[in-house]
């Protein structure tokens, strides 16, 4: 599958035409794309440019902490031991219905995938290879995965509707574990929480974020993440 995803240019498996998230306006808060907006340092990501219109864009200074490119796939590979990750200087704030979309590879559990590495306690994050935890405003969810492992390359799409009930799919499929979880989400870093607690381990792609939530936009996240 991994030759066939290198072989194929997104005009290959996504039609021209076909649903982009800029197509939800002001809904896309942020999106961190796939083979665009990276900058480098030699092989390493110094930055990834945010390509909704609000500027969010994930930097990292250090070199050192900076994760590694694959060109070939747009992979981003971060490595927990050197607290690899990418900040930006404002904060995303969720506060209600948000929907979340996220093309990545973990090869280890307990690691934050998007979380705020200058206010404690908000992230998302791998907590178990079963079990997705979302914590906020002190407070956390966790939810399980029906079968199947969360160490392993999937797409994640993350929802939270106005009743403030939160839903997973992995890989297209709806979840049957649920919770219910209000408050802020605040979000200004990829791989990495407060105070630069459960560095991430893996490769991450793509990564779509909207302060929306729908079953259109959830089936148009989910499918394009699938090409990717």
């Amino acid at each position: 599958m991994l030759s066939l995803r290198q072989g194929l240019g997104l005009n290959t498996i996504r039609p021209l035409g076909g649903w982009q998230p800029s197509d939800e306006g002001a809904n896309l808060i942020a999106w961190y794309k796939n083979k665009t907006g990276i900058s480098l340092n030699v092989s390493d990501v110094s930055r990834w440019a945010d390509s909704s219109e609000n500027s969010f864009d994930m930097v990292q200074g250090t070199a050192s902490e900076q994760p590694a490119y694959d060109s070939s796939t747009g992979e981003l590979r971060f490595v927990a031991a050197d607290t690899q990750s990418l900040q930006s200087a404002s904060d995303i704030e969720l506060t209600s219905t948000f929907t979340i979309g996220i093309k990545l590879f973990p090869t280890l559990n307990n690691v934050v995938v998007l979380g705020d590495n200058t206010i404690n306690n908000e992230f998302f994050k791998i907590n178990t290879s079963t079990e997705l935890r979302f914590k906020t405003d002190g407070s956390f969810i966790n939810i399980a995965v029906n079968d199947g492992d969360l160490t392993a390359d999937n797409y994640l799409v993350i929802t939270r509707n106005s009743s403030n009930l939160v839903s997973l799919y992995v890989n297209g499929t709806l979840q049957t574990s649920t919770g219910t979880l209000a408050g802020t989400a605040n979000i200004d870093a990829i791989g990495v929480r407060n105070p630069d607690n459960n560095p991430y381990q893996g490769l991450i792609s793509e990564i779509q974020i909207f302060n929306k939530e729908s079953a259109e936009i959830t089936t148009n996240v989910n499918d394009y993440l699938s090409a990717i």
